[in-house]
């Protein structure tokens, strides 16, 4: 059986990482998380604060509160129990949102996983 390296290049089957996608099979563990346990906003709101404080000017105010968001932490093995207990809109939503990847075309087709491409394409510049 022919393996691939990380770009995609046959290997011998001892490189670290291939190219072949294996997707894990979720079964649920439990009841349903409450939607509050999902998500980890405590630093995030302490920037909000500072934020609001601040004498700033209003849109470097917008464009902070923005950048705080990034420190939101995402729970994804709650997320993931989440998901298998939610109704098909809410799995569509979630699947549209990458909170939970499902389907490895529909996350290329959504760009999901660009970052990889562009990396693989930068590696591949870089070596030549």
């Amino acid at each position: 059986m022919k393996q691939f390296g990380l770009f995609g290049s046959e290997g011998t089957g001892d490189e670290k990482y291939t190219t072949k996608i294996q997707s894990p099979i979720y079964e649920p563990k439990g009841t349903k998380p409450h939607i509050l346990e999902l998500l980890d906003m405590t630093k995030t709101k302490r920037l909000f604060a500072r934020i609001k404080e601040s004498n700033i000017d209003p849109v470097e105010k917008k464009f902070l509160y923005e950048a705080a968001r990034r420190h939101s932490v995402f729970h994804y093995d709650r997320i993931a129990e989440y998901y298998a207990h939610s109704s098909k809109e809410m799995q569509d939503l979630m699947e549209q949102s990458a909170l939970i990847i499902i389907d490895f075309d529909k996350a290329i087709q959504h760009g999901f996983v660009k970052l990889s491409e562009d990396v693989a394409q930068q590696y591949l510049t870089e070596t030549k």
